[in-house]
This record gives C-alpha cells, sequence and structure tokens, in this order.
C-alpha cells in the first residue's frame, strides 16, 4: 500500500518510513503541509499519517482541505496534544484515528493495518478469498489451510488484488500502490511480481488475468487459472 508520512521532525518521519516500509509498503515522508497538500491534489495514496505541527501549512488545515475536496483518504493524525478536546476536534474535522507522541510502533502498525483494512471493505484482519485464507496482522497467507511463503511485497501485491477484484488495474495503478517516489522500478518489474504471485497462488482461487496492452484483472474463482 501507499502510504504518505507528513512529519516534519526529519528522525521521526525516517524512523516510521523505515518501519513501513519494511513491511512491504510504499512509503514517502514530506515535511512541509503546503508541499504535502499540493502533491495531494493529483497523486492518491491508501493511507496518511499526518503530523500537526507542520511548517506551511498545519496539519489541521491540511486535513480540512482534504475533507472539503472529498478526499476519502484515511488519515492517522500523530500528536502531541493528548486533550480530549483536541481529539474530539481532530475527529469532527475529519480524522479517521490518532496517536498520541510518544508511540510504540507496534500500535502504529495496527493502527495503520486497521485503517487499511477499513479503506479495503473488511471488518476483520484475518479473511477468507475462495480458498486462501489472508492474515494481516502476521502477513501470512494459507491455500487449503497449507501456509504458502510469501514476501512481504508480494503479499502487498495481493492486496492490491484483493481489494480491487473484478477491477481492471494498469501497470502504472499498481506502481504507485506498490513502490515510494524515490523508487525507480524497471519496466517489466510489475510482470516480474506479478508472475511470481501467479506461482505461489496456482492452487488458490485467485485467478490473475493479463489483459494485453491495459493492465491486470483478478477474480476469485474455482474454474482452471490461466497462466
Amino acid at each position: 500500500m501507499r502510504i504518505l508520512v507528513v512529519e516534519d521532525t526529519q528522525v521521526l518521519g525516517q524512523a516510521i518510513c523505515e518501519r513501513l516500509t519494511s513491511l512491504g509498503h510504499g512509503v514517502d515522508l514530506i515535511g512541509d503541509g503546503k508541499r504535502a497538500d499540493e502533491l495531494l491534489k493529483y497523486q492518491s495514496v491508501d493511507l496518511i499519517l499526518l503530523d500537526l505541527n507542520l511548517p506551511g501549512l498545519s496539519g489541521l488545515q491540511l486535513l480540512q482541505k482534504l475533507r472539503q475536496r472529498d478526499d476519502d483518504t484515511p488519515v492517522l493524525i500523530l500528536t502531541a496534544r493528548d486533550q480530549i478536546e483536541d481529539r474530539i476536534r481532530l475527529l469532527d474535522e475529519g480524522a479517521d484515528d490518532y496517536l498520541t507522541k510518544p508511540f510504540d510502533f507496534g500500535e502504529l502498525e495496527a493502527r495503520c493495518r486497521a485503517l487499511l483494512r477499513r479503506k479495503q471493505g473488511y471488518a476483520a484482519n484475518t479473511t477468507e478469498h475462495g480458498n486462501i485464507l489472508v492474515n494481516r496482522d502476521s502477513r501470512q497467507v494459507f491455500i487449503d489451510g497449507e501456509l504458502t511463503a510469501i514476501t512481504n511485497r508480494e503479499f502487498r501485491l495481493l492486496e492490491i488484488f484483493l481489494g480491487h477484484l473484478g477491477r481492471v488495474l494498469s501497470k502504472d495503478e499498481i506502481t504507485d500502490h506498490l513502490f515510494n517516489f524515490n523508487e525507480t522500478p524497471g519496466p517489466n518489474a510489475i510482470e516480474l511480481y506479478v508472475g511470481r504471485l501467479r506461482k505461489k497462488m496456482v492452487k488458490g482461487d485467485l485467478a490473475i488475468n493479463t489483459l494485453r496492452g491495459i493492465g491486470y484483472v483478478a477474480e476469485i474463482t474455482k474454474s482452471p487459472k490461466p497462466q
């Protein structure tokens, strides 16, 4: 998933990015509220981690501008403010969740999982798709009850397809969800990752079909899957 971290404390921002990148997410860091607002006018992300005290534009102002544009991207506020009135206002302004600094990285990961899961329409972190069971807490995949070895990035690609079943995804869309701005994947990177995922899912009920010149569409089916 593509996550944008808007945090002007470089050490903390980098630590968050490294932690989330290690889980297979595409993560970008911006330390200025105005720059983040300009980016979000044309670039969509799956989740925003937003500090409140930012140069250029405050986190609250950025949140307000997002919601005024009817942008429903989940926003997790990172704040040193722990007064109940502050929390109420943030939620009323459109924040989806908040985390008070200093925080535990395990809790940060859990809150990110919950918001990303909610965005994809899932009520629990463990979901079934045909004979495939996906555990987002442990990042494990089971096919017919057997654990399937899968890398973090392959797991995120699987999440992208499961979150867009029946919808055609172009290579550019998949790249936007899978990589951050600083990564420069080769022209065949998506084909490579999709090919690897297909091999891992060969016994599963997930069919990833290639539409030549257009992209990919994934479906849950009991019928034989194209290779």
